[in-house]
């Protein structure tokens, strides 16, 4: 077994470090990337070929049994992480999205996939509504990484959506109860209802009462020893412990998480811990994903394949319709109802654990597990692409709905900078221009930030900066310059992009994430592309070398041949990549 468990973890993490890289290089995100390898080196599919070709052993995953628990610590881990940045008085300000759009939204979406179920087969009603409630529900730890990934988690549509799938964590209890009542648990209905409604009640109590007065001294405590050791032990102990008390009463261990996570947010320990916690939570989410894509079964997926993609997209479909429904219905702005809809219409890895409940108590059909398992994990795969779906949905509706915010024709303007994003670093660079008396024009997609410029005074219209005709109504023919401040990178290099192509001698100066990003922008043509972490790094040793008695002379010449280095690193590193 020890040689199974080594050899596994051997392939997991050469994949990791090898196949991953190679999908992000594609443009293909990190989730898809580790479903893939999942569905490649699992026991359904290179591991179907093992006892012909005893040798692909060695390549593949044997036991996705044993890698489990892995991937579940790393959702855990996420979702702790994702608390630290919460606070229980932002939570409470998130109660109408909770307990207002999520239970709406599971209520609609459980219903009337109880009803296609019982439409569509033969599945008595009790049958039907714990299989349609189950599927109601979307996968917090997909989902989550992917706001992550993006650094959408704290804005307001990342909360949005949070809070959605807080509501789903905790309808785990009752469906659970529900399906083991259907599995022949047997006993007082009513009682066992109450009984796990008040073990519920009381795991999340006790976390938010041990949060207040005992996690928080017990972190101080470990940190007054400067033992970042000790400091990790207690975290792993609050996780943990917190997670294992709401599984134990019928709760996502996820929420439990969550709830530590919140409690410790406003400590002072919450950077180090984040900064700790990092590395162990990108690996072992890494695993769960894999699991993700080990879990499908090709060789019943073929077999009933119309059947499986034509239940995904119907699936898909409902979700969309009915969590737009919801959304609307509590008030929620079409072109975030919209991609909330969309971003959420896959079924949660909850799903796995009732069909298997299901299907072990000989409740449901070995064939119609499968089956249903298929749907589940097709709709997981697909979650990246139905993110980008609704983030192109989203802004086509605000570009609707916000159109008295946007140029309404080329502006007749010469000599003046164009600015693409207006969040803080953009702020800043027309602050600077503002005060040297350099006209600009700025454009960004949200429309509340444009609305509340727009009132300011400040020249900021609607749409998308990677569009070209978006830059040619803010006068892009007669503009000195290019600026982009955009936060995610492909945004930023769409921009350069559209720039290069139709206004090819203008300069472009933008804003990289990091090194990598910034030799792609370099490459696209970018004049000045220093990536922020570095120029931070600049700025800080030009301030140290001033307080040390050093001329500012010589500081600057210091600094101006460091940022050159720098440039010369990346046009370096572009040049081998195109060699």
């Amino acid at each position: 077994m020890t040689d199974t468990v080594l050899k596994d973890g051997f392939v997991y993490l050469l994949a990791a470090g090898v196949l991953v890289p190679l999908f992000h290089r594609a443009r293909i995100g990190a989730v898809v990337g580790f479903i893939v390898i999942g569905a490649l080196l699992g026991p359904h599919g290179l591991g179907q070929l093992a006892e012909r070709v005893p040798a692909i052993r060695f390549v593949t995953i044997s036991s996705p049994e044993r890698a489990a628990p892995f991937g579940e610590l790393g959702v855990v881990f996420l979702l702790f992480l994702l608390g630290l940045e919460f606070s229980a008085l932002r939570l409470w300000a998130l109660r109408r999205e909770v307990f207002g759009v999520g239970c709406l939204q599971v209520l609609l979406c459980g219903a009337v996939l109880a009803l296609a179920a019982t439409m569509a087969t033969s599945y008595a009603a009790g049958l039907a509504l714990v299989i349609g409630f189950s599927l109601a529900l979307s996968s917090t730890a997909v989902v989550s990484q992917l706001l992550v990934d993006e650094r959408r988690s704290l804005s307001s549509f990342g909360q949005l959506v949070i809070a959605v799938l807080l509501f789903q964590d905790l309808m785990v209890a009752p469906i659970l109860l529900a399906a083991e009542l259907l599995a022949g648990e047997g006993g007082n209905v009513a009682l066992l209802a109450l009984t796990a409604l008040g073990k519920a009640a009381g795991a999340v109590v006790a976390i938010l009462v041990a949060g207040r007065f005992v996690l928080a001294p017990l972190v101080a405590a470990a940190a007054s020893t400067r033992s970042r050791e000790l400091i990790m032990a207690i975290t792993l102990v609050v996780v943990v412990g917190s997670s294992a008390l709401t599984h134990a009463a019928g709760l996502s261990a996820a929420l439990g998480a969550f709830l530590s996570g919140m409690m410790l947010s406003e400590t002072a320990y919450r950077h180090q811990i984040e900064v700790d916690l990092e590395p162990f939570k990108g690996l072992l989410i890494g695993v769960f994903f894999v699991t993700v894509g080990m879990g499908v079964d090709f060789s019943s997926l073929l077999a009933r394949l119309p059947l499986v993609l034509g239940a995904t997209v119907l699936l898909i479909v409902l979700k969309t319709a009915f969590s737009f429904l919801a959304a609307r219905l509590m008030g929620v702005g079409k072109p975030a109802a919209a991609e909330m809809a969309i971003l959420l219409a896959q079924t949660g890895e909850f799903a796995f654990v009732v069909l298997g409940l299901l299907s072990g108590r000989g409740v449901l059909t070995a064939a119609d597990a499968g089956a249903l398992v298929a749907v589940v994990g097709l709709s997981l795969a697909a979650t990246p692409l139905l993110a980008r779906l609704g983030l192109a949905v989203g802004r086509r509706l605000d570009e609707r709905d916000h159109g008295e915010l946007a140029a309404a024709g080329g502006l007749a303007a010469e000599g003046h900078v164009v600015i693409g994003g207006f969040g803080r670093v953009g702020r800043m660079v027309a602050h600077v221009l503002e005060e040297e008396g350099v006209p600009f024009v700025a454009v960004d997609n949200d429309p509340r930030r444009v609305a509340q410029e727009r009132a300011a005074g400040r020249p900021v219209y609607f749409g998308d900066a990677g569009r070209a005709e978006i830059l040619e109504r803010l006068g892009a023919e007669g503009a000195r310059a290019f600026v982009v401040t955009l936060d995610a990178p492909s945004a930023a290099e769409r921009m350069v992009a559209a720039v290069r192509l139709h206004w090819e001698g203008t300069v472009v100066i933008a804003r990289a994430k990091d090194a990598e990003h910034a030799r792609r922008l370099s490459a696209l043509g970018v004049v000045g592309a220093i990536p922020e972490a570095t120029e931070a790094s600049l700025q800080l040793a030009a301030q140290l070398l001033g307080m040390l008695g050093l001329p500012e002379e010589t500081v600057a010449r210091r600094v101006a041949l460091a940022r050159e280095r720098v440039r010369q690193e990346i046009e370096r590193g572009r040049a081998e990549e195109g060699g």
